[in-house]
């Protein structure tokens, strides 16, 4: 193999014992070639094994500009706006005959060299990154506008508005990609409403460990009266560990949640939370990789789905 480390056409015809050309017009599936079926089997199981990719930008200068976009998604950033979102960029390429492709969890730089070679996609998009950074939405600095800077400011306001003023943030028990910049779009959010800065504690899965950590938090910080929770679910694991504590939602401790999963509707009390329409931001994505116009595509701004948590 030459010392790019990837398998090549001449790789697969020296260990199937026959020409280069031979190797293209099998892999291709040439109808013009006369080939026997004892010869396409050997070149076939010869880059089975060597584990031949096709190199996409070759097929993508013969056939045309490819039409597959893909999207990486980073573990940790599952949720009811991922599937949104990717339900919009999914059908906006659809409108401009584009097909998407998703990727999702750790990605090596060496398997997405892989994923490259042999589609050659149109566009690459991260997950997100208009979403964190504002990036073509005239709001730069986080997204203060349509991002996740005035999203996480949205949670904070709603429970300052409904009087609380010593606050504090739920985080989830696995990493997320997401954690410090909503730490510090929260922190920079409880200065621009003057009050204090929230304080944090992780909620573990398993049930007892979650009602033994909020336990512990609130007696270090007994003048805590709101807890919003880094997503739905996280806020979902804070009321049933208020209920275990025998703790009164809302009228001791009130809870909002964020992202909106559907399931906080179906508890009691049931749970207050910040819907994104990420349809449209899905939409934004797909038109800014394909260098379409994105005039008249502004997401509608969030909102606060009002319920009992708060």
């Amino acid at each position: 193999m030459g010392t790019s480390g990837r398998v090549t056409l001449n790789d697969v015809a020296a260990a199937s014992g026959v020409s280069r050309a031979t190797v293209s017009f099998v892999l291709n599936d040439d109808p013009r070639q006369t080939i026997s079926a004892a010869t396409r089997d050997r070149v076939k199981q010869a880059a089975r094994e060597l584990g031949y990719v096709p190199h996409g930008v070759a097929r993508a200068l013969r056939e045309g500009t490819s039409r597959v976009v893909v999207l990486n998604i980073d573990a940790g950033l599952e949720g009811a706006y991922s599937r949104s979102y990717v339900r919009g960029l999914d059908a906006e390429l659809a409108a401009h005959d584009h097909v998407l492709l998703v990727r999702h969890g750790h990605h090596t730089p060496q398997s997405t060299r892989q994923v490259l070679d042999a589609i050659a996609p149109r566009a690459v998009i991260r997950f997100g990154e208009t979403y964190l950074t504002g990036r073509e939405l005239d709001d730069l600095g986080g997204g203060w506008r349509d991002g996740l800077a005035a999203h996480s400011a949205l949670q904070l306001r709603h429970l300052v508005e409904h009087g609380h003023t010593h606050i504090a943030v739920a985080l989830p028990d696995t990493e997320s990609p997401l954690a410090a910049a909503r730490s510090q779009f929260t922190g920079q959010a409880a200065r621009n409403l003057d009050v204090a800065t929230p304080g944090s504690f992780v909620t573990p899965l398993d049930r007892a460990a979650c009602a033994e950590a909020v336990a512990a938090f609130l007696t270090g910080a007994p003048e805590v009266t709101a807890i919003a929770g880094f997503n739905d679910d996280v806020a979902l694991r804070v009321l049933l560990a208020l209920r275990d504590l025998n703790r009164r939602v809302p009228d001791e401790v009130a809870v909002i949640g964020f992202d909106d999963n559907g399931y906080g509707a179906y508890v009691t009390p049931s749970l207050t939370t910040v819907n994104v329409d990420a349809e449209a931001h899905g939409r934004l994505s797909a038109r800014l990789a394909l260098g379409l116009d994105t005039s008249g595509l502004r997401p509608p701004p969030a909102r606060v789905v009002v319920r009992q948590s708060v």
